[in-house]
């Protein structure tokens, strides 16, 4: 199985760019928390060992790299609201959150590796889509270790508040435990309203 690799930056790089991030965004499935997105810049000299697709990697890897990545490379993350999901949708708040931790990087960069096959509407930097890039770039890979790191993080946190619903394991997704939860005692602030297994809870009967 391959690993993602630098062709695409190498390829960009010859081209004249010098300061490309990818993109990456994390949560779109789960029923409850924000979306989260990060923008990275790797060191071309200076990359980390072993960056893969978050879901392919450990916890403890995860870590690891993330570790890595916030020491050797410029780093960004920014997210969503569950209200801004509610607001629009869940692939425009995904694009916002992108939006907004490429806006963060300081310098900005030239050129954007962003997963998926869409750039977000109101990216006004050069950007090219990559469908499955957390496999194929190591740029993109690295953003969505950073950006599964940081919503697993401000899930465990919400967890501490409702602790029944297992959070802190299943970071919002609709595991047996959240579902069971979730028709036991209803939706907390921080579930998404307009996604169906809450919105049924919600209006059933």
């Amino acid at each position: 199985m391959s690993l993602p690799d630098y062709q695409l930056e190498e390829f960009l790089r010859g081209r004249g760019y010098t300061r490309i991030a990818g993109v990456d965004e994390v949560g779109r499935g789960p029923l409850a928390g924000p979306v989260m997105a990060a923008a990275v810049i790797l060191d071309p000299s200076d990359i980390p060992d072993g960056l893969n697709d978050s879901k392919k990697l450990s916890e403890k890897r995860r870590a690891a790299l993330e570790e890595q990545l916030l020491d050797r490379a410029q780093v960004a993350v920014a997210e969503a609201s569950v209200e801004e999901i509610e607001q629009h949708n869940i692939l425009r708040a995904a694009h916002l959150a992108m939006i907004r931790a490429v806006a963060e990087l300081d310098p900005a960069p030239d050129f954007l590796l962003i997963d998926g096959n869409l750039i977000p509407k109101g990216l006004t930097l050069p950007a090219q889509p990559v469908i499955k890039g957390d496999t194929r770039s190591v740029s993109i890979a690295a953003a969505s270790i950073v950006a599964k790191m940081h919503r697993d993080r401000v899930m465990v946190d919400l967890a501490q508040q409702h602790p029944q619903y297992g959070w802190a394991r299943n970071k919002g997704y609709p595991t047996l435990e959240h579902r069971t939860a979730l028709r036991n005692l209803g939706p907390t602030p921080h579930h998404r309203r307009s996604f169906k297994p809450v919105h049924n809870i919600l209006y059933q009967g």
